[in-house]
């Protein structure tokens, strides 16, 4: 296996109602199967926004109907301390909810988190150590010896 994510699946309530908030935080879909599934480009990843029904179907698992925090939160990394504030107000406008307000992080950088509409958590973070290249990649840093 080569070390990467090719595609981040969040099963969601409301297909509708994911597309728009990703819409709004100004993603737009590659390709969208209406009532099916949504894919957005995200740089070298794409981020698909799928029925939870389908895709508990799809894995051969039960859908227990749980909304919220599943132990697994993305992260968008930012160039700077100012656009964590700015990506966490558009989250908020939206339609998201704010779970942690723009602060310092104990490990040094600024960071905050954001639920979307279908309670799936976002960490908005600007971590110094981890640059991003022009094309939005994002690298760790060298490993001290």
């Amino acid at each position: 296996m080569q070390p990467r994510i090719s595609i981040v699946t969040l099963g969601v309530e409301d297909l509708d109602r994911a597309i728009g908030f990703y819409r709004a935080m100004g993603l737009t879909p590659g390709m969208v199967v209406p009532g099916d599934v949504a894919f957005f480009q995200m740089g070298g990843t794409i981020l698909a926004l799928w029925p939870r029904e389908k895709l508990a179907a799809d894995a051969g698992v039960e859908d227990d109907g749980r909304r919220g925090s599943s132990g697994v939160a993305l992260a968008y990394n930012t160039r700077s301390d100012a656009e964590v504030g700015d990506v966490l107000a558009a989250a908020g406008a939206a339609g998201g909810h704010i779970v942690k307000p723009a602060q310092k992080a104990f490990w040094g950088g600024w960071y905050g988190y954001f639920a979307d509409t279908e309670g799936n958590l976002w960490e908005v973070a600007h971590n110094p150590d981890f640059p991003i290249a022009a094309d939005g990649s994002i690298s760790l840093p060298p490993a001290k010896t």
